[in-house]
Parts: C-alpha cells; sequence; structure tokens
C-alpha cells in the first residue's frame, strides 16, 4: 500500500533551517510531500537561507530552490482552497507547520481558516488526523500559551524548536537532525536519522 503524504507547511517564523532539513531527510527517505509556503514564510528563507533564490514561482514553492524531487513531492498555492488537504475525505499522514508562526496558530486555535494552510490544518483537527506544530518564538505571552494549550486539548501537538544536547552534538545540523526526530516521532515516521535513547547498537 502506498504510504500516505504528508502536508508540510512553512509560515513566517524564524527557523527556516528546521524545515529544509526536515524536507531533506523527507525526501532521502523518499516520503511523499505536499508542500505550502506562506508568503512570510518566503520573507524568512531570503533572510535566514538565500536571498537570491526563487523560493515560489507563480504563487507554489519552487521545487529547484527547495532542491526537492517531484517524484516525491508536489507544491500547492496557499490560496488553492481546492487542494486535496482542504477536504477531509482526502486521506493524509498528517500535517507538520515548521516553523509556525504564532499568527498561524493563534488562527488555527480560534478554527479560522483565512488559508490553505490554516484550512488543512483544522482538517487534521476535525479528522483527528495527527497535526504537529512547530513554533520557535520566545519569550511567549500568556495568550500564545492559551492557544497552545488550546490546540493540545483539541489533539495537536505542540513541539517547540528546542533542540536537546543529550546525544552530544558536533554541529548545527547535529541539533537540526534532533528536531526533526522529534518531529518524526510525533508522526509516527520511522526514520534512521539519530539512534533511541539507551540503544546502544
Amino acid at each position: 500500500m502506498a504510504t500516505s503524504r504528508l502536508v508540510i507547511a512553512l509560515t513566517g517564523a524564524s527557523g527556516a533551517a528546521y524545515a529544509l532539513n526536515l524536507l531533506q531527510h523527507l525526501g532521502r527517505m523518499r516520503h511523499p510531500v505536499d508542500l505550502l509556503v506562506s508568503p512570510s514564510a518566503v520573507r524568512v528563507l531570503e533572510c535566514e537561507v538565500d536571498g537570491e533564490r526563487d523560493w515560489v514561482v507563480d504563487g507554489c514553492p519552487s521545487l529547484k530552490a527547495f532542491e526537492l524531487d517531484d517524484h516525491d513531492v508536489r507544491v500547492f498555492r496557499r490560496d488553492d482552497v481546492a487542494a486535496p488537504m482542504a477536504s477531509g475525505t482526502a486521506l493524509k499522514a498528517g500535517m507538520v507547520i515548521c516553523p509556525c508562526s504564532m499568527g498561524t496558530l493563534g488562527r488555527i486555535a480560534g478554527g479560522m481558516s483565512t488559508n490553505l494552510i490554516e484550512r488543512a490544518a483544522d482538517v487534521c483537527l476535525k479528522e483527528r488526523r495527527p497535526l504537529v506544530l512547530v513554533p520557535r518564538e520566545t519569550p511567549l505571552s500568556l495568550i500564545h500559551l492559551e492557544n497552545m494549550a488550546r490546540l493540545v486539548r483539541a489533539g495537536a501537538t505542540v513541539l517547540p524548536a528546542s533542540p536537546g544536547f543529550y546525544h552530544r552534538p558536533a554541529s548545527v545540523g547535529d541539533l537540526l537532525d534532533h528536531l526533526v526526530v522529534k518531529i518524526l516521532d510525533a508522526l509516527g515516521i520511522p526514520h534512521d536519522i539519530l539512534r533511541p535513547w539507551g540503544d546502544d547498537a
């Protein structure tokens, strides 16, 4: 049976490198992905990664810029309300919003779907499918915390971009990998990125 597609969305919070690392590992694992990128996320990519790349072409994420294979990745405009992930009848493995801005998180918590990213997240919640939100904001206001608590009660996983150090990272890449492992574990997607804690094999 074919692997269900995973929806990956990037919004306008700092931490674009986390999303790129996640996409690279999913590509290496040949896990099919549906990709959404907000205009604010494009600005972050330009600031944090490379301002010379055309991250979005005609409203869609650029596979060339993201260095992704079109065999495993489909791209969608953020305003494409007819996209498969806008409907609960389209089966998906779940959704990750990485990084997740507090604006996006707040609108999802309030049930307000103003674009395809928020609608896809709303579908995950109503269909009881995995939804992982990766905020990087700090410090957090009471409004942020209350929105997060509301989403957790609704069934989402809030997974802050807080990499650990117990695996003795030797590079920034190791820190990125640690967070990606946490995301994949939350989704139940097998991987070979890091050994589980306590596994000395």
